[in-house]
């Protein structure tokens, strides 16, 4: 699993807040919070008005934290576990200005990296019958790689590399820029010994080239299912096949039939639709 530290994941919650509050985490720039009298003290719950996979805990704490660390964060659905339509998934107590101010910023948080977990979750589900497992890709939010890939595993899918200098990927490009995908290998076994390397390609001839070049793992792009069933019996297990392209909740039942490896899908990062979150607040007396 992708964890991002403690000090990301204030940089990342400190980088937007500043977006809310004129260039810094400052919370005396929140006008409309400082209509309230510094003095009074709010409750609040935070709650999901639809059914996900939680994730996000440690931004949300951030979040209040770093505006006023009086203000008391209590989790109650901790990050990977399922919660129901209504449930309350964190309690707060403290200076209602603080907590209003830092409201936005925990809920985006909270609600785009469960949205990825509830996904990633889904898509595991449909797979959990077969040795095929869910991959994440690199189409994630700019800035938000490492929460987004923590997310992913939260759901039970399982992280593709972080970037591009944990493993290689040899793409189309890269074979024409290096005249063949056998001197592409050769050249990234070469250059970096201890990474992966992962070559795609589009057909079965190119699958046979990588094949006897040594790639690590092959990846299938857009193939045909018949295709597939294809690259499993050539392959016979002298790589690692991945599966990308195409890849839809209804075509993930019958992949995991064929016997590849992986599938991977930027549909976990780049097409969720953020879980519909609430914060309630009641003032004490």
């Amino acid at each position: 699993m992708t964890t991002p530290t403690l000090d990301d994941i204030r940089q990342q919650v400190t980088q937007a807040l500043a977006e809310d509050l004129g260039g810094s985490a400052d919370a005396s720039q929140d006008i409309t919070a400082n209509l309230i009298s510094a003095d009074t003290q709010a409750t609040a719950t935070i709650i999901t008005r639809e059914d996900c996979i939680v994730c996000g805990m440690e931004w949300v704490k951030a979040a209040f934290s770093l505006i006023d660390e009086s203000i008391e964060v209590n989790i109650l659905i901790d990050d990977g576990q399922q919660a129901k339509a209504d449930d309350v998934l964190v309690s707060l107590a403290g200076p209602a200005r603080g907590i209003l101010t830092a409201e936005r910023t925990a809920l985006n948080f909270l609600q785009t990296l469960s949205a990825t977990a509830t996904v990633s979750h889904y898509y595991a589900s449909i797979l959990a019958p077969y040795p095929t497992k869910i991959l994440d890709t690199r189409k994630t939010l700019p800035g938000l790689r490492l929460a987004q890939k923590y997310a992913v595993a939260c759901g039970g899918g399982k992280n593709h590399r972080i970037g591009l200098f944990d493993a290689f990927l040899i793409k189309e490009n890269h074979i024409f820029a290096c005249d063949s995908i056998e001197k592409a290998v050769a050249t990234a076994k070469q250059n970096h010994p201890d990474k992966p390397v992962e070559v795609e390609v589009e057909n079965l001839q190119e699958l046979k080239e990588a094949l006897e070049a040594g790639a690590d793992i092959i990846m299938l792009d857009n193939f045909s299912n018949d295709q597939i069933r294809s690259a499993v019996d050539i392959t016979k297990g002298q790589s690692k096949l991945e599966v990308s392209g195409n890849i839809t909740d209804e075509r993930l039942q019958s992949l995991g039939k064929l016997g590849v490896d992986f599938i991977s899908s930027g549909a976990l990062t780049k097409n969720v639709m953020a879980v519909d979150l609430s914060l309630r607040v009641a003032m004490k007396d």
